[in-house]
């Protein structure tokens, strides 16, 4: 492995810290600054909290890590997951073959190496996140070696914040995508999910900005920047139904619960979309009929088996003031959007359901209940916090409410297999339910359970999936326990508890719907990881922990709990690093989901450590694993055993009260058998 120049920090020029404007210059020597009003010059404010007045502000160099030396080399691995077939190449200093541009500058095109390196391993890979090295103008092959190979490792460095890439592909391209295909399943779902599916053009630059997503009816015009794809083809090549349902609570926050008509249709069959056509309606509403000047953009809505158009308009400007960390306020001005026309109530949309204020927050501020209320106490008058009030300034959400300001007494609750199979449940506090005792907490609440109307995991069985497979529509969260199995821990003996059952459940949603997916995670097999990993030679981390034996406890934990992770090969055990997932599918979902940022930071600490440079060939897999590790886990139940897996073998750890201890290594699956 050759050695990587270590080179002196150019952002920081060694001092482990930069010295930058402090952000009170942006708005002047001015207490009250307009954001879109420029400040006359550059000045500090002379009463800034943070630089009093210099001007500047030492911050540590991120850059660098404080360390003030950088490592001048960059990583690119290619691997086939088909085969666990792994090349890489590395740029230094030396090692470079620009080329002119067509302005005459000299570049280094990484991204044609990653094809050449595709071809290796007989894979193909999409478009990667790999840069262009841009030389320094002053760059030239006749140079001494010792500037050219300078200003090389000054263009390595502009492009490492991630060193070390990882560009994952396979024997065959993923299958494209059917843009009218894909509307036309957005759209069925949205007919079976109660929703509204939104195509939005938004005026951006020159062009549009377009964005494809699910809505709550009755959600507002969602403030921001416009969508970031260029076309209604483009958006819906990017936009599955996952990404359509991220962010639906957001959207919903100011939008009151509805409940759901009894006698409400069935949703029509979603018929074929020219996605052509609509995208012309869409870009034909942007353009005002009177004066022929374009709007600020458009909507069409889906609804009840149908299309409703709408332009988009500016309403009355909103003025806020926001307090800075320097001691200044800003004021900014915020023109909402708005609706030129709002289609019917769908024909499922029933009467408004109940509701009663959040009590530990306040709308239009900031102020969220403060800690010594925790458990229900009262406000501390000693407190350091709140001084007594109860209410504290915080940026985080209220933990009661999810920011709604409100405790519904109805939820509606879908869930669905995002296929062709939906059920609608509507839970409503002061329905009579027959909840027996099934635990008491420590401070003497009790603890009820619930019928089985009200379990989900019990619905997650009529889908045909396991409870531990439930997640929330919206971020792909699991899914709580207390909601899997019906329990709910009562303020008092006595209270209502559909009704505390509802008021948690409902705790953030969007305007009163829980939307509950039920379907196994798309997750790779663990030998599929295992092998990667192997082939890059890094550590496959596996945890689990076996809390089955708590099924009796209703206040404990139970089933299993695991983790996959991905981590440089000498990286120990951590005490910290507990299995939390609810079953090894999910874990192996997440773990594929962070692998390049995971690879990234397997970069060696230590800069006299070059980065790897892995190459591999194809190899088979091996055995899975999976029976080892529950047997394994058996063996130590309430504890959680980790197992590292490398290319010199694996390792058994257990996570004991005093830290970690290791049970066993050896080469293969008989250190898991010994242990």
């Amino acid at each position: 492995m050759s050695t990587a120049p270590v080179v002196t920090c150019p952002d920081c020029d060694g001092m482990t810290f930069t010295l930058d404007p402090c952000r009170c210059t942006t708005y002047g020597d001015r207490f009250l600054a307009d954001a879109d009003v420029p400040a006359p010059r550059r000045e500090a404010y002379r009463q800034c909290e943070q630089c009093r007045g210099a001007g500047h502000v030492a911050y540590p160099c991120y850059r660098c890590d404080r360390r003030g030396q950088r490592r001048a080399q960059l990583v690119v691995t290619v691997a086939n997951l088909d085969t666990g077939a792994v090349a890489s190449h590395q740029v230094v200093p030396g090692g470079l073959d620009p080329h002119r541009d067509p302005a005459g500058r000299w570049v280094v095109n990484v991204a044609t190496r990653v094809r050449e390196l595709a071809a290796t391993v007989g894979a193909v890979v999409a478009d990667a996140d790999v840069p262009s090295l841009w030389l320094d103008r002053q760059w030239r092959p006749d140079l001494p070696a010792a500037l050219r190979h300078e200003l090389e490792a000054h263009a390595i460095l502009r492009a490492d914040h991630a060193p070390w890439r990882l560009v994952l592909g396979r024997y065959a391209a993923a299958p494209t995508v059917d843009p009218a295909a894909r509307l036309a399943r957005l759209c069925g779902l949205a007919d079976l999910l109660l929703l509204d599916l939104v195509v939005e053009a938004r005026q951006q630059g020159l062009g549009f900005g377009w964005a494809v997503r699910y809505e709550v009816p009755g959600s507002p015009v969602p403030s921001g920047s416009p969508g970031r794809w260029r076309d209604l083809l483009e958006a819906l090549t990017h936009t599955d139904v996952g990404d359509a349902l991220t962010g639906l609570a957001e959207r919903a926050l100011p939008v009151p619960a509805r409940l759901r008509r009894p006698d409400s249709p069935c949703p029509p069959v979603a018929p074929a979309v020219d996605v052509d056509q609509l995208e012309r309606r869409v870009l034909a509403d942007c353009v005002d009929p009177g004066g022929g000047d374009e709007l600020t953009g458009a909507q069409a809505l889906w609804r009840d088996g149908r299309w409703w158009h709408t332009t988009l308009r500016p309403g009355e400007s909103v003025e806020t003031l926001a307090e800075q960390c320097t001691g200044q306020v800003v004021r900014r001005v915020r023109v909402p959007l708005h609706r030129g026309y709002e289609p019917p109530d769908p024909s499922w949309l029933g009467e408004l359901a109940e509701w009663r204020p959040c009590p530990d927050c306040r709308p239009g501020s900031r102020l969220r209940a403060c800690d010594c209320r925790l458990g229900g106490r009262p406000a501390d008058t000693d407190c350091p916090h709140c001084h007594g009030a109860g209410l504290r300034p915080s940026a985080l959400r209220c933990f009661t409410c999810g920011d709604t300001h409100r405790l519904h007494r109805a939820v509606l609750v879908t869930v669905t297999d995002l296929r062709h199979r939906v059920m609608h449940l509507t839970w409503q506090a002061g329905t009579p339910e027959v909840a027996p005792l099934v635990a008491t907490q420590p401070n003497g609440r009790p603890v009820v359970q619930l019928p089985d109307r009200y379990r989900l995991g019990s619905w997650a069985a009529v889908l045909g999936v396991r409870a531990e497979d439930l997640r929330d529509a919206d971020g792909g969260h699991d899914l709580d326990r207390n909601l899997r199995d019906g329990y709910v821990t009562l303020p008092w003996a006595g209270a209502d508890p559909v009704g505390e059952y509802t008021r948690s459940a409902g705790r953030g949603t969007a305007a009163g719907r829980l939307i509950v997916v039920a379907a196994p995670p798309d997750a790779p097999p663990l030998a599929e990881l295992l092998r990667l990993a192997l082939g890059l030679d890094l550590a496959l981390v596996v945890a689990v922990c076996d809390l089955r034996h708590n099924v009796g406890d209703r206040l404990l934990a139970d089933g299993l709990r695991w983790s996959v992770e991905v981590k440089p090969r000498d990286a120990p055990v951590s005490p910290d690093d507990l299995p939390y997932r609810p079953s090894l599918a999910a874990a192996l979902a997440s773990c594929q989901e962070c692998l390049t940022d995971a690879v990234a930071g397997a970069a060696p600490a230590d800069l006299a450590v070059p980065i790897p440079v892995p190459w591999s060939g194809p190899c088979d897999l091996v055995a899975d694993h999976e029976s080892d590790l529950l047997r394994l886990a058996a063996r130590h139940p309430g504890q959680a055993v980790t197992v590292r897996f490398t290319r010199a073998g694996c390792s058994v750890h257990r996570h004991d009260d005093d830290g970690v201890r290791l049970l066993a290594e050896g080469p293969g699956l008989q250190a898991l058998r010994r242990a």
